[in-house]
């Protein structure tokens, strides 16, 4: 197993990290939301030992933490983990595995783009341009989270404060869209 933070700085990542005995890499450009199709974190993807998805990006989690605020329980998913590895069982056939989550959308790779422009503008100090982007791959993603709520602290909002509860309210109204499978599918 290994994690994938889309944060950018280690120090951004630390305090979610203790205890945590399995690497954990970061993702401050976001590529693997290009690659795997994410919009939203946490997001688990399963890749066999021959480099193959048997279960393409989804919501999923390792306990019971956020339960009451996402709807989604671990155990199904951990019950499949279980299974997979002890007995061999996929998630999904292979044909279905392979179809299960389609392409990004136009707007949704323009969105990373924006986004990655957005990062390395930061990066160099240009703010502005930094602004500017961030806000383009909001309008063309704004149910995404990995650019939404990511670029929050980018630009000096809190990522639990008022904006992204009203970012949550926006995306419970829109009918929780999610470029995956759902959590609790398993």
């Amino acid at each position: 197993m290994v994690a994938v933070a889309l944060d950018d700085s280690v120090d951004d990542v630390r305090p979610w990290t203790d205890g945590i005995t399995m690497p954990v890499l970061i993702d401050p450009t976001h590529l693997l939301t290009e690659l795997y199709a994410i919009s939203n974190v946490p997001t688990v993807i399963w890749i066999d030992e021959q480099d193959r998805i048997v279960r393409p990006n989804g919501v999923a989690f390792g306990t019971d933490t956020f339960k009451d605020f996402t709807g989604v329980s671990a155990e199904p998913h951990l019950a499949a983990v279980r299974r997979w590895v002890i007995d061999g069982v996929e998630p999904l056939p292979a044909d279905e595995a392979h179809g299960a989550v389609g392409d990004l959308s136009e707007d949704e790779v323009a969105a990373r783009l924006h986004f990655r422009i957005a990062a390395e503008a930061r990066r160099a100090g240009d703010a502005e341009t930094a602004r500017r982007h961030f806000d383009d791959a909001v309008a063309l993603a704004p149910h995404d989270w990995t650019i939404r709520r990511a670029a929050m602290p980018l630009v000096g909002d809190d990522p639990f404060g008022e904006r992204f509860f009203a970012m949550y309210q926006e995306w419970e109204q829109a009918g929780r869209p999610y470029h995956g499978i759902p959590g609790g599918t398993e």
